[in-house]
């Protein structure tokens, strides 16, 4: 698998000289097949934008372009990218499109193609050249053919967030984001009056048991990206229940997988390219001798061989 980085970072696109290193674009994800001439996007922020141009240039001069958009969830910054992505203008474009649903009175089209009418954007969908087919997705094993497999699993974001595990010729590539610990969510407090030692003790065992299936769902990956928006002093601070996790989880949770390859990811729009080569110092000094896991900032336009 080869697995290209056209967007990395979270919450909003930022441009600008203090991202020029690591990326601006929010989140966007190809992974080629190479043996089967195969490749699938997962998510569609800003950064699909580039992939397609991309497209344009390198695939659709061979053959029309023929692939699956598979969305994490549906936040603003994970599908913003979708309307900008030419291919969906060409006709012979064949996409199917794959996500979680929250809301049930909205259908996967309506959330992710409804930002194309003219309140929004100059387009319609319906005049889109493309056949688009919209897929709601559970947790669930998909066989894409030629080898590929894709598991997903719910993770713990406000809304409805899926990671994926792709598995190809004996290889295996995950991605954990948006997502934080799952937590207990009863009083702790013994000295609370709402406090059920019973209560806290079940919810304890339970958020221990979620927190279990997610490193059973990203165990000895060959490459993980993972959600790291936080330091654990921002996430305590003021952050729990955003839907995010710390650099400290996602590198021990990682560590403990016996993941072979972790890239931080999903980096907060407010942290810049000085500030993120410090914290990876800082946590590679940490756990230096103790941890064979290569650990590095996702850079957008990065190329990895898996």
């Amino acid at each position: 698998m080869q697995v290209r980085l056209w967007g990395v970072r979270g919450s909003i696109p930022v441009p600008g000289p203090e991202t020029v290193t690591y990326g601006g674009n929010t989140s966007c994800i190809e992974v080629r097949f190479p043996e089967v001439n195969r490749f699938i996007i997962i998510d569609s922020g800003t950064g699909i934008r580039p992939l397609g141009g991309y497209l344009l240039q390198n695939d659709l001069p061979l053959r029309p372009i023929h692939t699956q958009l598979f969305l994490t969830h549906t936040h603003w910054d994970h599908i913003m990218g979708y309307p900008f992505f030419v291919p969906i203008y060409i006709r012979g474009t064949k996409l199917d499109v794959y996500g979680p649903v929250t809301y049930e009175d909205d259908t996967l089209d309506e959330i992710v193609g409804g930002q194309l009418r003219y309140r929004y954007f100059p387009v319609l969908q319906s005049e889109l050249a493309a056949e688009i087919n919209y897929y709601p997705l559970q947790e669930t094993v998909l066989d894409l053919g030629d080898g590929i497999t894709v598991t997903t699993k719910y993770l713990n974001h406000p809304i409805l967030c899926l990671g994926y595990r792709i598995e190809f010729d004996g290889k295996v590539f995950c991605t954990a984001y948006d997502t934080e610990p799952f937590r207990n969510v009863f009083q702790t407090n013994p000295e609370a009056s709402d406090y059920d030692l019973a209560a806290a003790e079940e919810g304890e065992a339970a958020a221990e048991e979620e927190n279990r299936k997610v490193r059973e769902f990203f165990s000895n990956a060959d490459l993980l990206i993972h959600d790291t928006q936080y330091t654990q002093k921002e996430y305590l601070g003021a952050k729990i229940g955003w839907g995010h996790t710390s650099y400290e989880h996602a590198i021990n949770a990682a560590h403990r997988a016996q993941v072979k390859h972790l890239l931080l990811f999903h980096h907060d729009p407010l942290r810049s390219d000085g500030q993120l080569e410090q914290i990876l110092d800082f946590y590679m000094n940490r756990i230096s001798g103790r941890s064979n896991m290569k650990v590095e900032i996702a850079r957008e336009g990065s190329l990895l061989e898996i």
